[in-house]
C-alpha cells in the first residue's frame, strides 16, 4: 500500500483508491442500481439514481479535508476503471474506524474487495494512527465476511434482528482488528 497525501491516493498491486469525482457518477448510479447491492447494504436506496450518485459523493472531500471520513472510489490501476467503493470512518477519541465498501456486481469474485480493504487497513493505522478497524455486514452475506477474515479481522459478536431491511429484520455480524503495533494506545 503506497498513500499519496497530495493526490489523497492509495495504491495497491492491482488498485488505485481515489477520491470520487463528479464523472463517476454516472457509473457510480449503473453500479449501485442493483437489488443484490441494494439486499446487502444498510443505507443504500433503490432504485439508484444519477441524483443519488452526486448527493453520496457531494460532501466526500469535506468529510476527508476534516478527518471525518474517507471514502475512495476502488479503481482499476492500468485502465482506471471503476469497480465500487470503500470507506473508513474516523472516531477520533476511540482512535477507531468503521470500514464499508460496496464492490459493482460484474466485478465480485476477483478480490477487489479483499484487496481494498488491506489497504485502508493499513492506512488506518500507518498514516491516520488508528488503534482499531472493525466492519459489520448482514448476517445474509456470508461473502463479506469471508473478505474481513481474509484482511485479518475477527469475528467479535452478533447483533441479532438488529436491523430492519424492508419486511425481515438482519442480524449484523460484527468483525474487528487491533493494531499490534499499538501497545501504548498512541
Amino acid at each position: 500500500m503506497l498513500y499519496n497525501q497530495a493526490l489523497r491516493t492509495i495504491t495497491t498491486e492491482r488498485l488505485v483508491l481515489r477520491l470520487f469525482e463528479q464523472t463517476d457518477a454516472e457509473v457510480v448510479a449503473k453500479l449501485c442500481n442493483n437489488m443484490n447491492i441494494y439486499q446487502n447494504t444498510l443505507y443504500l436506496p433503490y432504485p439508484y439514481s444519477l441524483e443519488d450518485a452526486l448527493a453520496w459523493m457531494e460532501p466526500h472531500l469535506e468529510r476527508f479535508v476534516a478527518d471525518k471520513s474517507y471514502e475512495f472510489a476502488v479503481t482499476d490501476k492500468e485502465n482506471g476503471q471503476l469497480y465500487g467503493a470503500i470507506a473508513l470512518s474516523n472516531h477520533h477519541v476511540h482512535k477507531n474506524g468503521e470500514v464499508a465498501y460496496w464492490i459493482g456486481e460484474p466485478f465480485w469474485g476477483k478480490g477487489y474487495a479483499t484487496e481494498a480493504a488491506q489497504a485502508i487497513i493499513q492506512f488506518a493505522f500507518e498514516e491516520k494512527h488508528y488503534h482499531k478497524v472493525f466492519a459489520r455486514y448482514f448476517g445474509t452475506n456470508p461473502a463479506s465476511g469471508r473478505v474481513l477474515q481474509k484482511v485479518g479481522m475477527k469475528q467479535e459478536g452478533i447483533l441479532k434482528d438488529h436491523v430492519r431491511k424492508e419486511d425481515r429484520y438482519e442480524d449484523l455480524v460484527y468483525y474487528g482488528i487491533i493494531h499490534e503495533g499499538d501497545m501504548e494506545g498512541n
